[in-house]
């Protein structure tokens, strides 16, 4: 259970970190919308993300210490 902890919240950051630099690189390019997606959903998605990697990864402590 512990090692799929990981796995999960080592994914879920991963992806949280492409999606939220995608969006910020597209925004910062100049656009609104990106593959029909607005770009402030995108980044709040990204961050959904990290925001559950960093819970996996607290559990997994939490595991450790008993």
């Amino acid at each position: 259970m512990k090692e799929l902890l990981e796995k999960l919240g080592n994914a879920a950051a991963v992806l949280g970190v492409a999606l939220c630099l995608v969006a910020g690189l597209a925004r910062v390019a100049g656009l609104f919308y990106l593959a029909g997606f607005e770009l402030m959903s995108l980044f709040l998605g990204g961050m959904g993300f990290m925001l559950g990697a960093c819970l996996a990864k607290l559990h997994v402590l939490g595991m450790a210490r008993s």
